[in-house]
């Protein structure tokens, strides 16, 4: 019997939630890291039982940790057992939790400042992982994404980082801030092709790799923002929340903007809008269906301004043709005074025959469906403010 493994992050520590295939009956286990910032937590698809985390506080900083035991127990990767993860002045230690941006004049011109919010230039400055991606084939090699934006791969199992400095070389001089800073917080495997990958940052756009990282080129045609670019021909400057893919058809790419929900059917060369009949086109997260290709998901929230569900209905909207037309799927989910937020990193799927839903909200609920969408539980209630989500189909 097949069972599944959620990964949650949250701003006060690491869950795992633990369920058979009818996803009824649930175990949790944590918090993992208690009082510490997760911003992210994912399993390597080589082996299942390798999971990285992305710890972080102002107080002390980016740790990167791993587990070999399925989130059972956890070490920082190049540190010994009994060694602290922090230095006495409260610093973290060990070469896996440096993330150094690359100026070396042998990777091409420099690159130290990018654009403020009040456009002048400010020196790039790392803050901390967004996000994690474990390679497809390789438990040792895993992306991250951070804060100030860049890309970085490690090779190691995380004991060492590098930066693949050629996506700053994409303008980056002109990437500025979101409002949540500017962070590289969406990274894609294409699975048909190891040489190409999707990444997403808050605020420049989406960018895509075709030789492994070497060069980059921003995918950004047919995007508008007009509140944010007076230049409705910009390249660079778009607001992107996520991005999303099917295995079987990765060059048809899904994304959720600050305002519109998008389509790409050329790898991301041109994009059109389908948000249809969407009561509001703003929110955070977008994803695929395991088996439907054109079944996507996305959650609306009011505004920009006030992040919060329509009329106060947390509502998941599924389209099964792609975009433009979209149904509400409600059985089971508040449909009154609900506030809450689902963040970018907070909904994933698992790949069992009735493929299950999962997302995670500002007020500390996760929700799964067993059943594509149609009906929904909650699997807890009381979590602190859930910051992403993943799943794991185990065998």
């Amino acid at each position: 019997m097949s069972k599944v493994r959620v990964l949650v992050g949250t701003v006060k520590g690491a869950f795992i939630l633990t369920s058979d295939e009818k996803r009824q009956d649930w175990d949790i286990s944590g918090p993992h890291f208690a009082g510490w910032e997760i911003y992210h937590l994912k399993g390597s698809p080589a082996n299942p039982n390798r999971i990285y985390a992305s710890q972080s506080t102002g107080w002390f900083g980016q740790i990167i940790q791993r587990s070999d035991d399925g989130g059972k127990t956890w070490e920082q990767p190049g540190s010994e057992p009994d060694e602290p993860t922090t230095t006495p002045e409260g610093f973290p230690m060990g070469e896996s939790n440096k993330f150094v941006y690359d100026t070396s004049d042998e990777t091409g011109q420099p690159l130290t400042t990018h654009q403020w919010y009040d456009g002048t230039q400010h020196p790039w400055e790392f803050k901390r992982v967004w996000y994690l991606e474990p390679s497809l084939t390789d438990p040792d090699t895993v992306y991250a994404g951070v804060e100030d934006a860049a890309l970085f791969r490690t090779s190691d199992g995380a004991k060492t980082w590098q930066e693949l400095p050629g996506l700053r070389d994409a303008k980056g001089h002109l990437w500025q801030p979101g409002a949540g800073g500017m962070c590289l917080h969406t990274i894609l495997q294409d699975p048909t092709n190891p040489n190409r990958l999707y990444i997403a940052i808050s605020a420049a756009g989406a960018f895509r790799t075709d030789d492994g990282g070497e060069s980059w080129k921003p995918i950004n045609e047919g995007l508008k923002s007009p509140y944010e670019l007076p230049d409705a021909d910009a390249e660079i400057g778009h607001c992107v929340h996520n991005l999303a893919i099917h295995p079987s058809r990765p060059g048809v790419v899904f994304m959720q903007k600050h305002w519109d929900v998008m389509r790409s059917d050329n790898a991301g060369d041109l994009w059109h809008e389908v948000s249809g009949n969407l009561p509001s086109d703003f929110g955070f997260p977008i994803a695929v269906h395991a088996h439907e290709p054109e079944t996507i998901y996305v959650v609306p929230i009011k505004s920009d301004s006030e992040h919060y569900p329509p009329e106060g209905k947390l509502r998941v909207y599924r389209s099964r043709t792609g975009g433009n037309e979209w149904e509400a799927l409600t059985n089971g989910l508040p449909q009154s005074d609900c506030y809450v937020n689902v963040l970018r990193s907070a909904m994933a799927v698992d790949t069992l025959d009735s493929c299950g839903i999962y997302f995670g909200t500002t007020g500390g609920q996760v929700y799964v469906s067993p059943d594509s969408g149609d009906n929904w539980t909650t699997i807890v209630h009381d979590l602190p403010r859930v910051l992403s989500v993943e799943v794991q189909t185990l065998p």
